[in-house]
């Protein structure tokens, strides 16, 4: 018995030593924050069709035949298949409290990617004569998302670090190895946050610039704990 208690307490010595040896370990944590900044060479553009009418079946065909020639428009200009989707399907049956009839309202939507902003004046203007009445969406995009993701990572943890330097630096204390690393980044498309209007034609009587593209900012944001010597 007087064994069994012995060992218990052995275990239990362990425990607390182990438990206050976690507890006093010193560290700091500290976040970083990477940018980089990148002028987009693409942009992605959502056009679409919406009909008004009486009649369900003559709304939606009426919808389909403005589609179909978006697509054929979008065709003309060499556009990959992969890079235009149809992302946007609706019907809907409404009540009008003035004339106490209902209507029906079709909509469809086209995501277009275009990989060369030099067509993009071009592309508006046909687009707009085949028939699109809504254009929902514009985003600017990269080509080298991937490569600029890293860069804005390897950056956030070089702010990381540097953060956790300067706080210890008045303590006489060193920075070591990292126990924990959290990515806070959000993985949203970068919008664009700086407007510049760049011409693309070098022709002195082009028509007048409506593509400002600007740049993006693409953003990691991490949380790291450093182990303190």
């Amino acid at each position: 018995m007087k064994k069994s208690i012995l060992i218990l307490s052995i275990l239990f010595v362990s425990i607390l030593n182990a438990q206050e040896q976690k507890i006093v370990t010193p560290m700091i944590t500290v976040s970083g924050e990477g940018k980089v900044k990148v002028i987009p060479d693409q942009v992605s553009i959502i056009v679409g069709a919406e009909n008004i009418g009486k009649d369900a079946q003559e709304v939606k065909k009426k919808n389909d035949e403005t589609i179909a020639s978006i697509i054929k428009t979008i065709k003309k200009f060499n556009i990959a298949s992969t890079d235009y989707q149809l992302t946007n399907v609706n019907l809907h049956r409404n009540y009008d409290y003035d004339t106490k009839k209902y209507n029906y309202s079709s909509s469809q939507a086209v995501t277009v990617l275009l990989k060369d902003m030099k067509i993009y004046d071009e592309f508006m203007m046909s687009i707009n004569e085949s028939g699109v009445n809504t254009i929902s969406g514009l985003e600017f995009k990269s080509s080298k998302m991937e490569i600029y993701e890293k860069e804005a990572r390897k950056k956030a943890m070089l702010n990381a670090k540097q953060k956790a330097e300067d706080y210890v630096s008045v303590l006489n204390q060193k920075v070591g190895k990292a126990l924990v690393i959290s990515d806070n980044s959000t993985v949203n498309y970068p919008q664009p946050i700086l407007y510049r209007a760049k011409s693309m034609s070098m022709e002195s009587d082009a028509a007048p610039e409506t593509m400002a593209a600007g740049e993006i900012s693409i953003d990691a944001n991490v949380q790291v704990s450093f182990v303190l010597d």
